[in-house]
């Protein structure tokens, strides 16, 4: 079992001078208290600080040190060596993707609950070769020098931490959606990213498809009519939660590293590890798990779009009492103008028990122009008719699919040859925030009392007819359902704030648990 190192130090803000960085020599003897990681024998820094500090306070703080890939070109068959943070769910898949390159170790395994450790690392030495460290802190990792790239797989509301720590240490990063958990977070990613000039990818996948790439360029090349509506569906099976009663906190979880950034809360299972998305706290409900990557094809969409001036966002957690608070139904609208874009989830799909909703799952994208509708690579005119392949009208991407690209890009240190790149990443997240907000401020009603928010806006009202007509699937009386009716809100590009509502800004950010401080100043 690999045993917990206290996060008892600072990260500093910016990275330290030579003569802050304590040097590892080889065979130096161990300081009495050093501990050792189960995976691999290591001797850390952090624990040579932890060891000697009693002694002396010039080791009272921490300091990140820099990496060998900063600031250089990589060879091309030069070993890169990677952490893999959080590695219960998505971390699996960061293993897999980035172990069938051959010039690749996963040198650690980063996951506050270190119960995982034994059957990871099982992985990583099948498919990598390799016997990883295993420590609990990514500071850990962070502190070496020989360590080339963190690959975050966490929960939501550690990636912006992670990305900045990281990119204050040197390290190129590839990060899983949604880079922030606010919009404040996801800001600031970019600011690091490109103060300290490293190599950031994030996990929209879509973003390194061919495919989707060339159906953008179609698009916008104006010859399908001009866009008026870029819609996105995420719709998943959600179903009830249940209810988990507060408990001891497991042995083998650092529940206080785990919790990190997000306000202090009492240990229950629905929160390690998967249900944590259904919690303010930690996630940010279905929009900003799934849905973070129909967003982003939405944005793409509309040709120079980075936030738009208003938001509205209804729905609720229809159908039964749970434990969770983000919605499991949402309809949000993003208001751009002459684009509308709109974005349906619906968690009531599928079968349940003896209920079968007739609605499958629907994660896909559509855009509607003044000539007719863009789906599935092919264009349905006005007035119906077959749908015709798309003519390729430009469109590409890096090659290697998102491991790849992202390794080559590393291997060459140009921030440019992510096919994700980071302010993509911060617009598309915080598209996802900005419905939260609107939603999280609203006011409940019954569902007969809705009306549209855009109502001669044919592709909304559609959305709000879907979702009336699925809560009636599941048997729900859908005009006495309540519902919650997001306020509308204006919102500036420009300043990423929004127009004369405090109670709206408050929620671009949140508070921070000491050390686990998102900064303010880069």
């Amino acid at each position: 079992m690999t045993r917990i190192l206290p996060a008892q130090r600072l990260i500093k803000s910016a990275p330290p001078s030579k003569d802050e960085i304590l040097p590892m020599k080889k065979n130096v003897a161990r300081p009495e208290g050093i501990q050792i990681s189960s995976c691999s024998s290591h001797v850390t820094r952090r624990g040579f600080l932890k060891a000697t500090a009693a002694s002396s306070a010039a080791f009272s703080t921490f300091a990140i040190s820099g990496t060998k890939a900063s600031g250089r070109i990589v060879g091309a068959n030069e070993t890169l060596r990677i952490a893999v943070a959080g590695i219960n769910g998505r971390g699996r898949d960061h293993i897999n993707g980035f172990s069938r390159s051959k010039d690749v170790q996963i040198t650690y395994l980063v996951d506050p609950d270190s119960r995982l450790f034994d059957s990871r690392s099982k992985q990583v030495q099948e498919r990598n070769g390799h016997t990883p460290e295993c420590v609990q802190d990514i500071r850990e990792a962070l502190d070496d020098p020989n360590l080339d790239v963190i690959s975050i797989a966490t929960c939501n509301h550690w990636h912006s931490l992670m990305t900045i720590w990281a990119c204050q240490a040197g390290k190129d990063v590839y990060v899983e959606k949604p880079i922030s958990h606010n919009v404040f977070e996801g800001r600031q990613c970019v600011v690091a990213t490109r103060k300290y000039n490293r190599v950031v990818q994030h996990g929209t996948q879509q973003r390194s498809n061919a495919g989707r790439a060339r159906e953008i360029a179609a698009l916008q090349s104006g010859k399908y009519g001009k866009l008026l509506v870029s819609k996105a569906y995420a719709s998943k099976p959600r179903w009830s939660i249940g209810t988990k009663p507060t408990k001891s906190v497991p042995t083998g979880l650092d529940y206080n590293l785990w919790l990190g950034p997000a306000d202090e809360t009492p240990y229950h299972e629905n929160l390690v590890h998967y249900n944590w998305h259904w919690f303010w706290n930690t996630g940010n409900g279905e929009i900003g798990n799934q849905g973070v990557h129909q967003a982003d094809v939405a944005r793409w969409a509309i040709k120079g779009a980075t936030l738009p001036t208003k938001v509205v966002s209804l729905g609720g957690r229809f159908g039964y009492d749970d434990q969770a608070e983000t919605p499991n139904t949402q309809l949000t609208v993003y208001d751009y103008g002459d684009v509308l874009a709109v974005f349906e989830v619906r968690g009531l799909v599928g079968k349940k028990g003896n209920l079968d909703t007739g609605y499958k799952d629907e994660i896909r994208n559509e855009f509607y122009t003044t000539e007719g509708r863009i789906a599935d690579g092919k264009f349905y005119p006005n007035g119906g008719g077959k749908g015709e392949r798309l003519e390729e009208l430009g469109g590409s991407v890096y090659p290697g699919g998102e491991y790849g690209s992202f390794l080559n890009a590393v291997r060459k240190q140009d921030p440019d040859m992510v096919n994700a790149n980071v302010e993509d990443a911060h617009y598309s997240a915080a598209l996802c925030h900005l419905g939260n907000i609107s939603y999280r401020l609203g006011s409940t009603t019954a569902m007969a009392g809705i009306r549209s928010p855009y109502p001669n806006n044919p592709q909304v009202n559609a959305s709000l007819d879907k979702i009336r007509e699925n809560l009636g699937r599941i048997n729900l009386n859908v005009d006495q359902a309540q519902c919650q009716i997001g306020q509308v809100l204006e919102f500036d590009p420009a300043t990423e704030k929004f127009v004369n509502n405090p109670a709206a800004n408050a929620l671009l950010t949140r508070e921070y648990r000491g050390e686990f401080t998102v900064p303010k100043e880069i």
